[in-house]
């Protein structure tokens, strides 16, 4: 495992607790030498990401449409910062470059970018682990949703084994390590 895409929130409203959690995943990264890459922004969780993994020594980059940039939206202390045109994209990308996604708790922003490496995995375009880390319970009602899909047929029951669930950061690299291998022709059974 050499580089994690880690999705998470962009918010400064948000509980103490999921900052300190984010604190905790960055420094985990760093110490075990694994890279980092991320939506690219100065805020929220993002920004606790990046400060922690930096003030580690550890690697981590952003990717981030031009018009966030406009905005000054972006961390301008990364170890490199990959400016793209489009949020398509800049998602593409992330997933391209990681060996693996962790999604942290976020908003629309985050859910989405979950639920589409969730679909590219369905699909075969991708055959990475994914892990959730759920937090507070904060992913409960996601994850009642996907079981539902699997219970009324609009999914496949071993599309379940397309990621793993954890609770806090020191679970996610044994979370990575032993989650369920992912066949590259996932096509032939994505369809129910």
């Amino acid at each position: 495992m050499q580089t994690i895409c880690v999705y998470c929130a962009a918010s400064t409203q948000i509980k103490p607790e999921y900052f300190e959690a984010t604190a905790r995943l960055g420094e985990i990264f760093a110490d075990a030498n694994i890279s980092v890459v991320f939506g690219g922004g100065s805020s929220g969780l993002m920004g606790m990401l990046a400060d922690s993994m930096l003030a580690a020594n550890g690697k981590i980059t952003g990717v981030i449409p031009r018009f966030m940039c406009d905005e000054d939206w972006h961390h301008s202390e990364l170890s490199e910062l990959i400016v793209v045109e489009t949020m398509h994209e800049r998602k593409a990308l992330m997933a391209q470059m990681a060996d693996a996604i962790v999604a942290l708790p976020g908003g629309c922003g985050t859910l989405e970018e979950l639920l589409e490496a969730i679909t590219w995995k369905q699909l075969g375009i991708i055959s990475k682990p994914i892990v959730i880390v759920n937090m507070n319970g904060y992913y409960d009602a996601m994850i009642e949703m996907l079981q539902r899909a699997v219970e009324e047929k609009f999914m496949r029951t071993i599309h379940k084994n397309m990621w793993e669930v954890v609770e806090t950061p020191e679970e996610v690299l044994s979370a990575i390590e032993n989650s369920a291998s992912w066949d590259s022709n996932a096509r032939s059974f994505a369809a129910i």
